[in-house]
């Protein structure tokens, strides 16, 4: 079921492709995979102007919305902007929507597994075989480096914000108390949740919004008048999106596994799967990010052959590669704008 639009959300048709079982990297399968997007604009007559969109970690297709639209970066007036929803999103096939696999029978998957399900989208269900670029925030950055690594000449350019191409430690601690909070609450049994964990969610929200999204100079300046009335407002908006406290089990355990050095045909080494990559490359991170360290995208991008990166000038941390600040938003359209004409 799709969330509520939000008011900075593009509504746009809502699509759905069914590809059938999806394997894993580990050897399982997904059992009837419903890969979900949306598009805005329409493919040239060549087919030469398709642009892919990653969600980010609980994220949807609306993920980078805010890039989209006339005169904008994702101006769909030049392009065709395929908006993906990662495995696990609620939206895809997810533990929380499978019939075949719910909850905690879903098999656990990868990022690489996120990034096949929408290659197989473009070149099976849109008869896409090459794109102008590859985008995405966080998680969406991850699979954009992981896009260009696992097909390096499908795609012309990739921008990624806030990326890492092998998760840190810290973030994947990061995860792992979010996680801790879900399953402290009374509605996780020890295998699953029966019922919203409401107070884990509350737990949640205060970690990862009120902590780590931010930088303190930032959460001092949204909590000018209080702390609790800006996390309650933290709290409210996370949950009117509905994401599944079991999805988010899944989804955040794909993102601490994550290495593009772990591709095949890189032996574990991250630099030289990076240095593999022929796509030009765009990576913007803040100077300081409280999730994703910004140190893991500066790193990517010096391994990264000719890579350019962008710092966000901004007091935001993890949250400035979103629309949170009009002025951050502004700087990104422009870089990002700037990098695809070029």
């Amino acid at each position: 079921m799709h969330p509520p639009l939000a008011p900075e959300h593009i509504d746009a048709a809502h699509r759905v492709a069914a590809l059938g079982d999806l394997a894993l990297e580990s050897g399982e399968k997904i059992v009837d995979y419903q890969q979900s997007y949306v598009t805005h604009g329409a493919l040239d007559n060549e087919r030469s102007n398709a642009i892919v969109v990653c969600a980010s970690l609980t994220g949807t297709h609306h993920r980078l919305d805010f890039l989209i639209g006339p005169g904008k970066a994702l101006d769909p007036s030049r392009y065709f902007i395929v908006a993906t929803d990662a495995i696990g999103n609620g939206l895809s096939t997810s533990p929380s929507n499978s019939l075949a696999q719910p909850g905690m029978r879903f098999p656990r998957f990868a990022l690489r597994d996120m990034v096949h399900a929408q290659y197989r989208l473009l070149t099976e269900h849109l008869g896409v075989s090459h794109v102008r670029a590859v985008v995405g925030a966080s998680m969406g950055g991850m699979q954009a480096l992981q896009w260009a690594t696992s097909h390096p000449r499908f795609m012309q350019r990739i921008v990624a914000m806030t990326p890492m191409a092998k998760t840190a430690p810290w973030a994947a601690a990061v995860t792992s108390a979010a996680r801790a909070c879900l399953m402290a609450d009374a509605a996780w049994t020890g295998e699953r949740f029966e019922g919203v964990p409401e107070r884990g969610w509350r737990a949640y929200a205060a970690l990862m919004n009120g902590l780590l999204m931010h930088t303190p100079e930032a959460i001092d300046a949204a909590a000018v008048n209080g702390l609790q009335p800006a996390l309650d407002e933290l709290h409210a908006r996370q949950r009117a999106q509905g994401f599944d406290a079991t999805d988010y089990l899944y989804q955040s355990s794909a993102y601490d596994a994550h290495d593009v050095g772990t591709t095949p045909g890189f032996a574990g080494n991250t630099d030289a799967a990076l240095a593999s990559i022929v796509a030009k490359v765009l990576i913007l991170a803040p100077p300081l990010d409280l999730f994703n360290p910004a140190e893991s995208a500066r790193r990517a991008a010096a391994a990264i052959p000719g890579a350019r990166f962008v710092e966000i000038a901004s007091i935001q941390g993890h949250a400035a590669a979103a629309n949170a600040v009009r002025e951050d938003a502004a700087f990104i359209d422009r870089e990002i704008a700037r990098f695809l004409a070029d």
